[in-house]
């Protein structure tokens, strides 16, 4: 494996790559297929290049863990609002979750109904194409968005359009506090209801989500506001079940590590992500093709993203098994009629390898988004060697 440890090292190992490269990071986050090629990481790149706590913005190399990132910001009481999640207890896999893995994956936590994803958070880039010529695009401060679209083209791009060297990013403050109610004993359709009705509430809540039989929901503020908000929400749900509100850090702090990292699925052998609206997520697939079957889950973002994980056991009674399902999940995804003009797609997020190489782990696009697709990945990546085949 190639790790070079500048941006003029990477540059010159794609320029002189004769073959597929294989773009790693940390080596956390797996997902889709992993063919032949030469692994080329970009996690020996490394190290904040800026940081302004008055100007909330945050410069660094892509190979920085984000656990360092996330000290450095600690320290001015700041974070990554946006809060990615870390793979490794789900995927089962190790090594250290890198920024440039986050922005190449746009991983986005709990808080992204109230802030937006990483790519909403990103500023600016400085990337190598598939030519080994690096490319800068974007600034360092909010006011500017020169090259907004090709910032944000790269968030979610998974290598395939460039290998991340620099990112810029939006930062923001901490809340000095915060408060979750736990709602237990709901199922589906009560979990749903009950997170619309928070979310459609005026105070504020930044994190929805449904684990078992459990809705969590939070809220984050000054201390007088939280308990306020808190006891005033608390009372207009309590005709969804007992209503519990938890202001203990470290249990909060588990509650949603847990969420954000989904760990109720870390002992399941297939854990899809499905992304559709809420109304369409209880209609098309809740009450719809998933009526019926086993399987485990864990809904966030106030219904419009569902966790599904299945057992080796539970899959046993799916008719053709993991393969099945993943077609049925994904032919479901594809129909309009059952997710309506927002659409929506399903991503295998954790199988066994040689699964993964005979199926399309991401959501196929429809025709003429593949051909956007496919003209953007020729001009970025003429000689088709960046990560070829992850995506499609």
């Amino acid at each position: 494996m190639s790790a070079p440890t500048t941006e003029e090292e990477l540059s010159k190992a794609v320029a002189a790559a004769d073959g597929a490269l294989r773009i790693v990071g940390g080596g956390t986050r797996p997902i889709g297929r992993t063919g032949a090629g030469t692994r080329l990481s970009a996690a020996g790149l490394t190290g904040i290049t800026l940081y302004e706590p008055g100007a909330m913005t945050l410069v660094c190399r892509a190979g920085t863990p984000v656990s360092e990132i996330e000290a450095a910001l600690a320290e001015e009481n700041q974070q990554l609002a946006f809060e990615p999640m870390d793979h490794r207890a789900l995927l089962g896999t190790k090594g250290v979750p890198t920024i440039g893995g986050v922005v190449a994956a746009n991983v986005s936590g709990p808080r992204r109904i109230q802030v937006g994803a990483c790519r909403d958070h990103l500023l600016g880039v400085r990337f190598v194409d598939g030519s080994g010529q690096i490319v800068s695009n974007g600034g360092r401060v909010m006011k500017n968005v020169t090259g907004y679209d090709l910032v944000k083209l790269m968030a979610g791009s998974r290598g395939t359009l460039g290998i991340l060297t620099e990112v810029s990013l939006k930062v923001m403050p901490k809340a000095p506090s915060r408060a979750t109610l736990r709602l237990t004993g709901l199922d589906d359709a009560q979990g749903l209801a009950a997170m619309t009705l928070a979310m459609r509430s005026p105070f504020d809540v930044n994190g929805a989500a449904r684990v078992g039989g459990d809705v969590f929901v939070r809220i984050e503020g000054f201390d007088q506001s939280v308990a306020y908000r808190a006891e005033r929400l608390s009372a207009e749900l309590t005709d969804n079940g007992s209503v519990e509100v938890v202001r203990d850090e470290a249990a909060q702090s588990e509650i949603w590590t847990g969420i954000r990292d989904v760990t109720a699925l870390k002992n399941h052998n297939y854990v899809w992500r499905v992304a559709m609206t809420p109304s369409r997520l209880r209609l098309g697939l809740l009450d719809g093709v998933l009526h019926g079957l086993a399987f485990d889950s864990v809904i966030d973002w106030a219904g419009a993203q569902i966790w599904i994980g299945l057992t080796k056991g539970q899959l046993s009674l799916v008719d053709r098994g993991a393969a099945g399902f993943h077609a049925m999940l994904q032919n479901t995804l594809a129909d309009p009629t059952v997710t309506g003009r927002a659409g929506g797609h399903a991503t295998l997020i954790k199988a066994p390898e040689a699964f993964r190489a005979d199926v399309a782990s991401f959501q196929p696009e429809p025709a003429p988004l593949a051909a956007i697709a496919a003209g953007l990945r020729a001009k970025f990546d003429p000689r088709g060697i960046l990560n070829p085949g992850l995506m499609t």
